[in-house]
């Protein structure tokens, strides 16, 4: 039925890109799991259950990573022999640290004063940050082919990712 060693894209029958018809992934995913679904083969023998778990779990892994544009990029830099290093190369440039070090301090002194304006204004800095380095990182893969440069841009993404969750955190925990 399905080919579980066929990369992401080729699963869900689109070019190997970093900009994507989202409606379309979307679209190709439904109908996958209409296909491979485990209620759909819950009268059949243990192994074809087993099988439709392995198809189903496939295709939600592969949806989840062409949906994430940092998943996606990490993805098209593995597919191309590259590995963005995330745990071996932290060099960034000295700006991006500067701007992240501003950022940590802004948001530890806005968790001291449970300033939630402020989280939400860094919120909202952060989230046009990474729309930025979502669209460098589509021309990088897509347009110019600058390999280190799209593995420079998802580390970086990857550093915002983590701050993002971070002031979801602080957002949550004055909520609470």
């Amino acid at each position: 039925m399905l080919d579980i060693k066929q990369d992401y894209f080729a699963l869900f029958g689109l070019a190997p890109a970093f900009n994507l018809d989202m409606e379309r992934l979307e679209q190709a995913y439904l109908d996958i799991q209409g296909k491979v679904h485990p209620d759909r083969f819950a009268h059949l023998p243990d192994s074809e259950k087993r099988l439709s778990m392995q198809w189903a779990t496939h295709a939600n892994q592969a949806f989840r990573t062409l949906k994430s544009p940092l998943l996606r990029g990490h993805y098209l830099l593995e597919m191309r022999g590259v590995d963005p290093a995330f745990d071996t190369n932290t060099a960034m440039s000295a700006e991006f640290l500067m701007e992240q070090m501003e950022w940590r301090e802004a948001l530890g002194e806005a968790q001291e004063a449970a300033d939630e304006a402020v989280l939400e204004d860094l919120a909202r800095r952060v989230r046009h940050s990474s729309k930025a380095l979502v669209d460098e990182l589509g021309r990088q893969l897509d347009e110019t082919g600058d390999l280190e440069g799209a593995a420079d841009t998802v580390r970086r993404m990857k550093f915002l990712e983590k701050l993002q969750h971070e002031i979801n955190d602080a957002l949550t925990a004055l909520e609470s």
